[in-house]
Formats: C-alpha cells, structure tokens, sequence
C-alpha cells in the first residue's frame, strides 16, 4: 500500500506524462524504483504511459476499459499483432520473471 505522500508524488509525476510535459530525471528514477517495489504504484504508471500514448482515449471505450483492468503493455511497439506458430503463442504467456529461486514474484504488495 502506497502512502498518501508517496501516492500524491505518483500521481503528480503520472499527470506531467499523460499531459506530454517534461518529467525530472530523479522524479523518474523515483517513480521506476517505487513501481518496481510496489504492484500499485507500478499499475499507475503503466495506466498513465498507456493515457500518454492513446491520448484520444476517451472515458468508457475499449482503450479506457483495457487501461482500467490494467490489461496490455504500455508501449505500442510491444504490442504482438499475429502469432507464427504455437511455441510463440507458449512463450508469449510465460512468465519472464519466474526464475527467482525465492519466489518473490508471489508476494503480494
């Protein structure tokens, strides 16, 4: 759980990137640490980088609903389009992260 401040900041530095402005350095070296540490603050810079690029989002269509559910990656250049064969559809749903011998990938924030 993010705290008010921590939150606040988020929220300030997400408004600067949806609003296509310039964002310090240490404030987005602050915001990558935090969302690498914490799921919600990582979830609120991904809804925003994903407002920065659709920025004819509009309030209750399909973009807007995959936003809010947090769904696909923010970065348009990610996204897969086709697959070739079922060994991509494979790889394109495992997880990158789940080699980590202590299981941290399962805790909870």
């Amino acid at each position: 759980m993010l705290s008010t401040n921590y939150r606040i900041r988020l929220e300030n530095v997400c408004h600067k990137i949806v609003n296509g402005e310039a964002v310090e350095l240490n404030e987005m070296i602050w915001c990558e640490k935090l969302s690498a540490h914490n799921a919600s603050a990582a979830k609120i810079l991904r809804q925003a980088r994903r407002k920065s690029q659709n920025p004819n989002m509009v309030e209750g269509d399909m973009d807007d609903f995959l936003n809010q559910l947090d769904l696909g990656d923010p970065d348009p250049s990610n996204h897969k389009s086709h697959f070739g064969d079922v060994d991509e559809i494979v790889d394109f749903f495992k997880r990158e992260d789940t080699d980590d011998e202590t299981g941290s990938w399962l805790r909870r924030d």
